[in-house]
C-alpha cells in the first residue's frame, strides 16, 4: 500500500479544509493511506514540515495542500514561487515525490473555492509517480 504524508496550510482554512477532505477521499479511492498529517501556518511554512515527513520510513510521498490568494501586493507570487521551488528541491533531495496541491497565485477567494480539486490532483500525481518509479 502507498503511504502518504499530508502537509496542510491553516491559512485560508475554510478552503484547505475542503481540500483536505477531497484529498483523503481520493487517496482512499486509489488504495493509498494517509499515514501522517502535519498542519502548518501557511504555504510558505511547508518545506520544513515536508522535510520532516520525507525523513520518515513510513511515508512514500508527501502531498501539499494550500491556497495562495492574491492580496494588494505581489506577496502571493513570492510565497507560491519560493515554496514550490523548495518543495521540488526536497523531492529531488530525498528521491520521494512531493506533489503540489497548492492553488494560486493571482487567484481570488472565489477562484480558490473553485480549485479545491487541486488536492485530489496532487494525491493522484503522488500515486501515479510512485507507481511509475516502482516499474523502473
Amino acid at each position: 500500500m502507498i503511504r502518504l504524508g499530508f502537509v496542510i496550510a491553516e491559512f485560508n482554512r475554510d478552503i484547505t479544509y475542503q481540500m483536505d477532505i477531497l484529498g483523503r477521499e481520493h487517496a482512499e479511492f486509489l488504495g493509498a493511506e494517509v499515514v501522517r498529517t502535519l498542519m502548518v501556518p501557511g504555504v510558505y511554512d511547508m518545506p520544513l514540515a515536508v522535510n520532516k515527513l520525507l525523513l520518515r520510513d513510513d511515508v512514500d510521498a508527501v502531498v501539499t495542500i494550500g491556497c495562495v490568494i492574491q492580496g494588494e501586493t505581489g506577496h502571493d507570487e513570492i510565497v507560491a514561487q519560493q515554496a514550490s521551488r523548495k518543495l521540488m528541491d526536497l523531492s529531488l533531495q530525498f528521491g520521494k515525490p512531493v506533489t503540489l496541491g497548492i492553488s494560486g497565485p493571482k487567484m481570488s477567494r472565489t477562484d480558490a473555492h473553485r480549485r479545491v480539486d487541486y488536492a485530489k490532483r496532487a494525491v493522484e500525481a503522488a500515486v501515479k509517480l510512485l507507481k511509475s518509479l516502482e516499474d523502473d
